[in-house]
């Protein structure tokens, strides 16, 4: 018989042992990173950042139907929109829309001349609109009325006038409704960009 006390492995065995350890270091570590990136995504999503899809032309030519953005959920949690913000806000219990803050709680909005005019003074949309848009009025809204905005709601407008159903149509809409404030265009991949929103004087 033969005496084995005191011989090692092989050193193939140790070599693949090794290997097969480390490898297994580092898968663990993947599946640590991967699981951690994960519960940040959900925490984000649920809480931070949302995604959208531009549905429509209502607000072209800023925003085209099919694009994807993310919008900012909190920042309408401690604090009013500013007028000539895009925001997301829940039309219906399958529906979102997006369209840009005209006015805010206790302004008063008429529309003249084919030109929205916002607590007397005629708007200037010049940063996101042409010259040659002509805004007409609705049923909420019509031509040559002006209408103040109650507490708690604001009025809302798509860009695309003639192609819009917005506040002019189905009146000012909730501030419990809103949940977001557009902030990055995402895709299609090559009109990646920051969301500007107008400051109005």
């Amino acid at each position: 018989m033969y005496d084995l006390q005191g011989q090692s492995e092989p050193k193939g065995i140790k070599r693949t042992l090794s290997f097969f350890g480390a490898v297994g270091g580092v898968l663990y570590f993947l599946i640590e990173v991967l699981v951690v990136a994960l519960a940040l995504a959900v925490v984000v999503y649920l809480f931070l950042l949302s995604p959208h899809e531009v549905i429509g032309h209502s607000m072209d030519p800023n925003f085209a139907n099919g694009e994807y953005l993310i919008a900012n959920k909190v920042i309408y949690k401690t604090k009013l929109p500013n007028r000539g913000d895009v925001i997301i806000f829940k039309h219906s219990e399958t529906e979102d829309y997006i369209k840009r803050v005209i006015g805010l709680p206790g302004d008063t909005v008429a529309i003249q001349d084919g030109k929205l005019v916002l607590n007397g003074n005629v708007l200037d949309e010049s940063e996101y609109l042409k010259s040659s848009v002509y805004t007409n009025g609705d049923d909420y809204l019509k031509e040559g009325q002006s209408i103040t905005v109650p507490d708690g709601k604001i009025f809302v407008c798509g860009d695309n006038r003639p192609n819009s159903s917005d506040s002019r149509n189905f009146g000012p809409i909730s501030l419990d409704l809103l949940k977001g404030k557009a902030w990055l265009v995402y895709y299609p991949f090559s009109d990646l960009r920051l969301v500007e929103h107008a400051k109005y004087q």
